[in-house]
């Protein structure tokens, strides 16, 4: 009879088959026997408890350590953790341990490590054993020893080697980010700094892509203020204009200057000269003086120049044709540029002039002149095929 002791009807062999076992199958079967003796009927029983199992599935998986090498620091406690896969709703014990240098960790004596292994058998019905290897003080001689994890299924076991590594410091990676930020700062400002004689030393170098489209006759076409000025400025305006201007531009680099006053041809139209010698000039050279010490009328500015500044004026801003180049002589004065056309104000708002102090041919400024010029001098370019 089964657990609740209810007779199986029919079953009175020895041996009670049941074909096909199931859950509903569960249950405490008790055999009966009943037997007389000196005429008295006796009874005899034994029992035996019938447990339904699901199969089995067996793995061979390691599931931890993902990676081959850990990093640590001297001095250190670590855990290295172990964990085999071996199978669904698995009851044989999985062996998993640790082998140090090639020697399990549960046959070493040695200091300083400690293994406990676990089994965990999830709601899933999956069986995970987990061998846990501590180094109670990680030291030199472990960076330099293997650690193996085994797992051993029901038909094959498996393994993976995991080594120590000296956990790398942030102090020299920081230190060379430092020097390379340094180095590089250093060498933006050394640029910043030498750009325009970095610039004047490889403009030799640098084959020039309009060498036969530019045939203008000039480099610069030069415009100063030549009205209400004392005799000192006018005395430094005319030694700039005749001299050193030209002995550094001229004589020194080659350059083709036209000078009002110095290059016109007497008898000439001056408003056609001033317009067609514009047309031939590549740069647009401006010598700002002090302004006078008087202001103009409210809402408006003083005529500085003659026709020549319209002209050059009219072709850097608004036809876009001519660099400007801006050179201040002496102090800009109590007025500042206030003094000066809206259209020319506009150009030093946008570049700062260049001051002009007493000095050597080679100074700050005659570079930065070099520069603003062009790369190479008009007498340097080769007419085209096209031209006569």
């Amino acid at each position: 009879m089964p657990q609740d002791f209810s007779p199986i009807q029919g079953q009175r062999e020895a041996t009670l088959w049941i074909n096909n076992a199931s859950k509903a199958d569960e249950g405490l079967y008790t055999c009966v026997c009943t037997w007389n003796h000196d005429d008295r009927s006796c009874n005899s029983s034994g029992s035996t408890e019938l447990i339904h199992r699901e199969p089995s599935v067996y793995y061979a998986i390691i599931l931890s350590p993902t990676n081959t090498t850990r990093f640590a620091d001297e001095g250190d406690e670590i855990q290295l953790k172990c964990s085999f896969f071996c199978g669904i709703n698995v009851r044989r014990l999985c062996p998993v341990t640790w082998y140090i240098n090639g020697n399990p960790a549960t046959d070493m004596d040695l200091d300083g490590y400690t293994q406990t292994v676990d089994r965990v058998i999830e709601p899933s019905k999956k069986t995970v054993d987990t061998a846990v290897l501590t180094i109670s003080k990680v030291s030199a001689p472990h960076f330099h020893t293997e650690f193996k994890c085994v797992g051993e299924g029901l038909t094959e076991a498996k393994s993976v080697v995991l080594t120590l590594k000296r956990r790398q410091s942030i102090v020299p990676s920081a230190v060379a980010g430092v020097c390379v930020l340094l180095v590089c700062v250093f060498v933006a400002a050394l640029v910043k700094c030498f750009a325009v004689d970095l610039a004047l030393l490889v403009r030799p170098y640098i084959p020039s892509t309009r060498r036969t489209q530019d045939s203008r006759l000039y480099d610069a076409y030069v415009v100063y203020q030549s009205q209400a000025m004392d005799p000192h400025t006018e005395n430094d305006l005319s030694r700039f204009i005749t001299k050193i201007l030209p002995s550094v531009l001229e004589n020194k680099c080659g350059y083709r200057l036209f000078i009002h006053g110095r290059d016109d041809i007497p008898g000439q139209d001056r408003l056609e000269t001033v317009e067609d010698c514009m047309k031939q000039s590549r740069r647009l050279i401006v010598i700002l003086t002090p302004g006078s010490d008087q202001s103009p009328p409210s809402g408006q500015t003083s005529v500085v120049g003659g026709f020549d500044w319209q002209v050059g004026l009219h072709h850097a801003l608004l036809q876009s044709e001519m660099s400007v180049i801006l050179i201040q002589l002496g102090a800009t004065g109590p007025l500042g540029y206030s003094h000066l056309p809206l259209g020319l104000q506009h150009l030093i708002r946008q570049s700062a002039p260049l001051r002009w102090r007493e000095g050597s041919r080679s100074s700050r400024f005659w570079k930065r002149v070099r520069y603003l010029m062009p790369a190479r001098p008009a007498g340097t370019y080769e007419p085209s095929a096209s031209e006569p």
